[in-house]
């Protein structure tokens, strides 16, 4: 008996131990808790991901402030990230001690913890225990300080105005201004304890003067010696300060950091538990929903009490019960992030597609955003894919918008603003040229640019802006035949096809013209087209851009042939070697990472590729590519992505893959069947419907579809419709270890007209 009491004594203090730790035996994990912010913070070349602490898709975001990860810096803490990669606007700075002060500090740091929502750090030089915790536009610190010497906190603001209140209150702007543009942050704070002295920072003491103004200045509050813990709470907002005290007292009623952090825990499972997942490993659980967390950071709902600031025509604006939704790099996210949240957020990509008509209809050349941000339209990269987000979900039911209104801002957007990269510009010469020739036109080799618009770094792009035209052209197509607009449906149609006029039959690529109509020549696939082959394509060379007719893949097929000749062209894209070293290739090609043969997992005009051998009856093929994709490339560790993160984009890519399914061709209610990562994935459509994926046997060897049933009845097809999942149901795939290539090989995915 006494030995039975030992073993119980001991498996007790096991298992409180344990507990202690936060790693109770067989805990059941909820879906937040798989989130690893820092899966992908390091990178072959670029910076893909930051460790963001936010709610799904609300305005106030922040990360730790270091110029990378393996930085041992800490350079102040953050108040909120206005932009998608973009510097914190403000910072705080906790110190003890009695010396000469500065606006920010910089920190060494230890025992860094990052969930979606919460952070805390410890400082270790300066003995200052950190917790914070975020609300939809509010944030809470608590500072444990155990060094000695007087406690105060610094606020700085970068380039603005910050002030002490009489109550001991603190608030401000920052500048976010660009182009002259009056867009600001503010910011109102409250402490728990009242400081003993407050003031602007001057000659390195706290002054009697309550306001500082300026670039990079700051104002202090001193608790004094024996104040152990002090609190801050605070609320922004683009509108003003009283907006932002008003956020605060909304969101957060607490000095209680664990309180708004465990509300903030059940936002993000009800977030992430629209999908869940069983089978697979632990890992595959970490990468799906780090995976999906990561589409959740944007767009950003700024909508304050139902009303918003518009940097499109910088004023104030009540938002009539539906909320404003900016900060998106449509380049990046229209081909996977805007469809996932057709599917899994209906409502909040309607808001979204709301508020891109808004920003037509403000901004004063009524253009659609490419880029927006809270300054207005940053407008980036090539082509104007809006015009894509609106058709997808349109085509997929969605119909609380004015179809109409959009389409009319995107036509007079496509048809009268210049397609030029980068530059936000009416329409000129080249433009001229595109209208009349049908695709726009390359240097000779050599020859000075003689268009002052285009931009020296960026340069014309012209086989990526020819492709992304013709995608935004189809869209325009469709949605004037959607609205009966013969005669536009008839003309955009018809320039859909403009691919056409840089095809290359000789050699099966698209490739650069100059003004006469000729093929630039000499010319490698691989490596013309100078930084970023921008001299012809756009981040990656002519075996990516070999592929982006995502709207006629059937009619790709023919130019190349036949069924087989298209999947032969597709298996040379993943075996062509880079054919020089890999510091030659990434010293032009920085963004053409994460290789396997000429593909690049790492740029999103990549992300439907494995796809289309569906397209030419070989589905095994996919579901053999994409395995191995995502096993090479995504990981939960610091270098767990392959490059690109733009916000959701790639990481779309593998929520949908995991599941079993991809859009390839936004626009058109049709999904690619790949191979699912989980043997059991369920997707919550509201309304009580549900679709499930089962893959029965599924496993890392069975990664080949040998059978497959829709709702009880065989289906022997390589794509699912839009209205097959949300009608709700079953899709049962019955997996095994070797490929069934007789499984949906004569019948190919729909494309488009």
């Amino acid at each position: 008996m006494f030995q039975r009491f030992i073993q119980a004594f001991f498996m007790a203090a096991f298992i409180l131990s344990l507990a202690a730790c936060g790693q109770a035996p067989n805990a059941e994990k909820s879906p937040v808790d798989y989130v690893n912010p820092y899966m992908g913070n390091i990178s072959i070349l670029l910076v893909p991901t930051y460790p963001t602490v936010h709610l799904p898709n609300s305005m106030m975001r922040i990360y730790p402030e270091r110029a990378d990860f393996t930085s041992d810096l800490l350079r102040g803490l953050p108040v909120i990230v206005t932009g998608h990669r973009g510097n914190s606007a403000f910072g705080i700075s906790p110190i003890a001690g009695n010396g000469p002060l500065e606006s920010a500090v910089n920190y060494s740091y230890d025992n860094e913890r990052v969930t979606p929502y919460e952070y805390s750090v410890y400082l270790d030089e300066a003995r200052i225990q950190v917790h914070y915790a975020p609300s939809h536009q509010a944030g809470i610190y608590e500072f444990n300080f155990e060094g000695d010497g007087d406690r105060k906190i610094i606020i700085r603001t970068r380039r603005g105005q910050i002030s002490v209140m009489p109550e001991g209150a603190v608030q401000g702007f920052q500048s976010l201004g660009r182009r002259n543009s009056p867009a600001a942050v503010y910011v109102y704070m409250e402490t728990d304890s009242k400081p003993v002295a407050a003031g602007a920072i001057l000659n390195g003491e706290i002054s009697s003067v309550d306001t500082a103004e300026g670039s990079d200045r700051a104002v202090a509050l001193s608790f004094g010696p024996d104040v152990k813990t002090v609190r801050l709470r605070y609320g922004v907002s683009y509108i003003d300060e009283e907006q932002a005290k008003a956020n605060l007292h909304r969101d957060i009623a607490t000095y209680d950091y664990r309180e708004v952090s465990a509300k903030g825990r059940d936002i993000w499972n009800d977030a992430l538990g629209k999908i869940a997942v069983e089978g697979g490993s632990e890992n595959d659980k970490t990468i799906f929903y780090s995976s999906l967390y990561r589409v959740y950071e944007r767009m950003v709902n700024i909508s304050e009490d139902g009303r918003y600031y518009s940097g499109f025509d910088d004023k104030v604006h009540d938002d009539g019960g539906i909320p404003f939704y900016t900060d998106d790099w449509i380049w990046d996210t229209f081909r996977a992030a805007h469809p996932l949240r057709v599917l899994i957020n209906p409502k909040e990509e309607t808001a979204m597609i709301n508020s891109y008509i808004r920003m037509a209809q403000q901004s004063p050349e009524g253009w659609m955003p490419t880029f927006p941000q809270v300054t207005g339209d940053n407008h980036g990269m090539n082509a104007n894919h809006t015009v894509s987000i609106l058709w997808d979900a349109w085509a997929k039911g969605l119909r609380d918008f004015d179809l109409a209104g959009g389409y009319e801002a995107c036509k007079h957007s496509i048809l009268t603003e210049t397609l030029i990269p980068w530059v936000r510009g009416e329409a000129g010469e080249l433009d001229d040229f595109y209208k009349e020739k049908g695709y726009f036109p390359a240097l000779r080799t050599g020859e000075a640019e003689y268009v002052a618009a285009v931009t020296p770094g960026e340069k014309r792009q012209p086989i990526a802006v020819t492709l992304g035209t013709c995608f935004d052209d189809w869209c325009l197509s469709q949605i004037a035949k959607e609205l009966k607009r013969p005669d536009d449906h008839a003309y955009f149609l018809a320039r859909s096809r403009n691919y056409l006029n840089v095809y290359n039959s000789e050699t099966g690529f698209f490739h650069p013209k100059d003004k006469d109509g000729k093929f630039i020549e000499p010319f490698d696939y691989r490596y013309s087209g100078g930084q970023g082959a921008r001299d012809a394509y756009d981040e990656n060379n002519g075996w990516v851009y070999r592929w982006d007719i995502q709207h006629h893949i059937a009619a790709l097929v023919g130019l190349m042939g036949s069924p087989e000749q298209f999947a032969a062209n597709l298996d040379a894209t993943f075996r062509e070697p880079l054919g020089e070293s890999k510091f030659a290739f990434y010293a032009h090609l920085p963004d053409h990472t994460g290789n396997v043969g000429q593909f690049s997992m790492a740029n999103e005009p990549s992300l439907h590729i494995p796809y289309l051998y569906n397209y030419a009856g070989q589905p095994w093929k996919t579901q053999k590519r994409i395995r191995s994709l995502l096993a090479q490339w995504f990981r939960n560790d610091l270098m767990g992505l392959p490059g690109d993160e733009d916000g959701g984009g790639t990481s779309a890519f593998v929520v949908f893959s995991a599941l079993g399914f991809y859009p390839v061709t936004p626009g058109l209610p049709v999904y690619a069947i790949g191979s699912p990562l989980f043997s059991h994935a369920r997707i919550d459509l509201g309304n009580g419907k549900f679709f499930e994926v089962d893959a029965r046997n599924c496993s890392a060897e069975n990664k080949y579809i040998q059978s497959a049933t829709l709702n009880g009845r065989p289906h022997n097809e390589s794509w699912l419709t839009h209205d097959d999942i949300i009608s709700g149901g079953q899709l049962l795939l019955e997996m095994g270890p070797k490929a069934n290539t007789a499984w949906a090989a004569g019948s190919v995915p729909p494309s488009g007209e």
